[in-house]
């Protein structure tokens, strides 16, 4: 199927090599010089999938996946970095930043292309086991959506639930257990389920660095106040603020 991809790379050799390829396996290409250019033009774009490079100017790869991530648009859209920085550290912060992939340069465009199909295949059959689960009516007896962890992040459930508006209760179980309280798609209160455990804000920052355990959502209605008070992408973005620097909120 025919999908948009987004490439972002300040170098004009690899930006036309990757859309030669992607165009071959008929695919729409978009090409951006850096991270500030692709923010330009992602929301007319409306891109399946973003490749991008992480050392570029004026805005660089880390920064454009952090915002990318931190906008309901763009939340589930797939990132594969293209990138000379291989280090370990480096790849782990990639994935901590939300990226599907991590391609170290030089690369053979044979591995690129089939990490490319891969991925897209991963987000179709993630988007339509999401589509089923959201439109599901309510149970009484039972949580209306389930997950791991692993496969679905924190910030990408707290987006589904904003985009849908739902009003309930997200329990996450990681060692401790965290809640987070929705009402109408916003996050009301959360807490972290342990005798000094955070709350709120704080609270949410916290499970935004968990990437193991499993996670269900129960709908009912919230009438408790908002004790949060900030968008669903305000948190996004000062949470993963601070996954960047390394300041990692405490999980008591």
């Amino acid at each position: 199927m025919k999908k948009r991809v987004l490439i972002v790379d300040d170098d004009p050799w690899i930006r036309r090599m990757v859309g030669s390829l992607l165009g071959r396996r008929g695919h729409e290409v978009q090409e951006a010089t850096n991270g500030e250019h692709a923010l330009q033009v992602a929301p007319s774009f409306d891109p399946h999938l973003v490749i991008t490079d992480v050392m570029m100017d004026s805005m660089d790869g880390w920064t454009l996946v952090r915002s990318l991530r931190s906008r309901p648009q763009f939340n589930l859209v797939p990132v594969i970095f293209l990138t000379a920085l291989n280090s370990e550290d480096d790849r782990i912060l990639g994935f901590r930043l939300g990226a599907d992939d991590y391609l170290a340069k030089p690369f053979r465009f044979e591995e690129l292309d089939l990490r490319v199909a891969k991925v897209l295949r991963n987000v179709d059959r993630l988007r339509g086991a999401l589509n089923a689960d959201l439109a599901a009516p309510v149970q009484a007896d039972g949580p209306t959506l389930t997950g791991d962890l692993a496969r679905l992040g924190v910030s990408t459930v707290l987006t589904l639930l904003e985009m849908e508006r739902k009003s309930g209760i997200l329990v996450i179980n990681h060692r401790p257990t965290g809640r987070v309280f929705f009402r109408n798609g916003r996050a009301v209160s959360a807490l972290v389920e342990t005798p000094e455990g955070p709350r709120d804000a704080e609270a949410i920052y916290a499970m935004l660095t968990w990437t193991s355990g499993s996670f269900s959502f129960n709908q009912l209605d919230v009438e408790m106040a908002d004790s949060i008070d900030q968008s669903t992408t305000h948190l996004l973005m000062e949470g993963a603020r601070r996954i960047d620097e390394g300041g990692k909120p405490p999980t008591h």
